[in-house]
């Protein structure tokens, strides 16, 4: 189709009562009554690139962002110089993680279009998850400056600011925001995610008065709540701090609607499957690359702490928590036969025990190709901190079998609990329930013990309390795992300037410090729910080999 045709089929969409309706029904949320409409028209006329983007746009909305990809491709194969198509598609490709693609897409609407405000934002966002940091603060600072009155904006500014460490710059863009829109529950959460941050009580006072705006957003609300646990807990004020976090994380928690037996069925898959003799017969498979370290274990864990240690050493790369393995194993599982994606997204672990060598020899080069543009130097080693990829191991191991493991772990009342006060951008569906996060974390355990039964010396562990109270002994065992010499940097590795996104970004800007210990115990009279799902993991923590969790 040429772009004048293309452009006819656009024109003629706003003359068709069909989908006027359906665009109306578009922006009024009313998908069910969208969907037929669009489907009646493209029956009608396949090649109406007008009615195929806004079938693509209901696709996304319902999750389905793969059939919203294939659509917008099919929009553009007809109309190549359909604009809002392909900046669809960028849309559609960032939400997948695939920011690479998503970038090239931008880039190819702002050479069409020029000055759009929209498509730089985006552009900001996915510059930032790949590393662009200069040239993302760069868009953000001139949109800023175009659009001052708008919140979110700011506060996009204010997160890349935090990532870089610029943290009084960070704060004043989120103080910019509030400004703007004060009721805004995601501004105060992220000054709260500060963690060094402390608020004022004229910050709590605006806060709780937000709490009671009666037009606020369910958003807002467990936005808040988590921010004002966490303005409570810096004035020891632990009964309101906790009613707090019960509240913010039952607003998250039914959103989520987290199912623990899948994650248990799953670990349970992984420890029948990737036996001794299993993996036994799989030796020297996968594709050989040693440069990949997987740090591995719960969030909130200590993990930040140790990738900024290693990112200091002058072989090793920091990069980000990269979306790669997840991606990759689910991928699998939807395309091998029988797999059965929604018991655990487990359908990878039996395409993996049928793959062939080369199969496997193929994903651990094309994770080694999808990860390179998160490198931005020649050391020989990068890391990769994803720490649910503990669940994924098997895959690791059978695609990349020379890749280092390293498992974080911290105290699990500590570890658990800092979930349960921390409010995750997306994922950690876990995370909001006491009894989920004992159960999580008891799984967790249980997947690592059998790793380490079945193939002894894989996986190195640094406990987290260990390695506060001597950090020397145990950065040195850490990098002798790795085939490290000792390098000075590794214990002054708050005065490494690498840009770091997780919430500890601040934390691990200091010293090593005790500061995170023992912060469950004035709330422990309400932990009961999390002691009973963990078992006695909690009480022989660091000895939990012989320990016993629930079933």
């Amino acid at each position: 189709m040429t772009t004048d045709l293309a452009r006819q089929s656009i024109d003629a969409a706003l003359r068709n009562p069909l989908l006027v309706d359906a665009a109306l029904a578009l922006s009024e949320d009313r998908l069910h009554d969208a969907e037929p409409l669009l489907r009646g028209r493209l029956r009608d006329a396949p090649t109406d690139v007008a009615a195929i983007r806004m079938m693509a746009e209901l696709a996304a909305r319902v999750g389905r962002l793969k059939d919203s990809e294939t659509l917008l491709r099919r929009a553009l194969e007809l109309a190549p110089a359909f604009g809002a198509a392909r900046a669809n598609l960028a849309t559609v490709l960032y939400k997948q993680n695939r920011f690479p693609e998503a970038l090239e897409e931008l880039n190819a609407v702002l050479a069409d279009e020029g000055d759009n405000p929209a498509q730089k934002n985006l552009k900001a966002a996915t510059l930032g998850r790949l590393g662009g940091y200069d040239e993302a603060l760069a868009l953000y600072k001139e949109l800023t400056a175009r659009f001052p009155d708008h919140a979110k904006l700011w506060m996009s500014y204010g997160h890349m600011l935090k990532t870089v460490g610029e943290q009084d710059d960070s704060i004043a863009a989120y103080r910019h925001a509030l400004r703007v829109e004060p009721t805004l529950g995601e501004i105060w959460w992220s000054l709260a995610n500060l963690k060094t941050f402390r608020f004022a009580d004229a910050d709590v006072a605006a806060m709780e008065s937000a709490l009671h705006s009666p037009s606020l957003a369910h958003e807002d609300r467990f936005h808040l709540h988590f921010a004002l646990g966490k303005a409570n807990e810096e004035r020891a004020a632990y009964e309101a701090a906790f009613e707090h976090y019960v509240k913010g994380n039952a607003l998250r928690s039914e959103e989520l609607e987290h199912d623990p037996d899948l994650v248990s069925r799953q670990a349970d898959k992984v420890m029948v499957q990737f036996s001794a003799d299993f993996l036994a017969k799989c030796e020297g498979q996968g594709y050989p690359a040693s440069d990949p370290i997987f740090i591995i274990g719960m969030p909130r864990a200590g993990s930040t702490l140790v990738e900024q240690i290693l990112a200091s050493h002058s072989k090793v790369e920091g990069t980000m928590e990269l979306p790669d393995i997840p991606a990759m194993a689910m991928r699998e599982g939807r395309g091998h036969e029988g797999g059965n994606v929604g018991d655990g997204a487990s359908g990878w672990i039996d395409a993996i025990a049928k793959m062939s060598p080369e199969q496997r020899r193929k994903l651990g080069a094309e994770y080694i190709e999808r990860t390179r543009i998160q490198r931005k130097t020649d050391k020989p080693f990068y890391i990769d901190k994803l720490p649910n990829n503990w669940a994924y191991l098997g895959f690791i191991r059978s695609i990349l079998p020379n890749a280092k493991i390293i498992d974080a772990r911290r105290h699990p009342l500590d570890c658990c609990f800092s979930n349960f006060r921390q409010h995750f951008a997306k994922g950690q569906a876990f995370s909001y329930d006491l009894a989920h996060m004992g159960r999580y974390y008891a799984d967790y355990v249980r997947a690592m013990t059998h790793w380490d039964k079945v193939q002894p010396g894989y996986v190195h562990r640094v406990i987290h309390e260990e390695l506060l109270d001597d950090p020397e002994t145990q950065i040195r065992r850490l990098l002798e795992f790795l085939g490290l010499s000792f390098e000075p940097a590794c214990l002054s590795f708050h005065e490494n300037k690498r840009a770091v996104r997780t919430a500890s970004s601040e934390q691990v800007r200091r010293p090593i410090n005790r500061d995170g210990v023992d912060q469950w115990k004035p709330y422990e009279v309400h932990l009961r729910p999390l002691k009973a799902a963990l078992g006695d993991l909690w009480i022989s923590y660091p000895n939990v080999a012989e320990a016993s969790t629930p079933a």
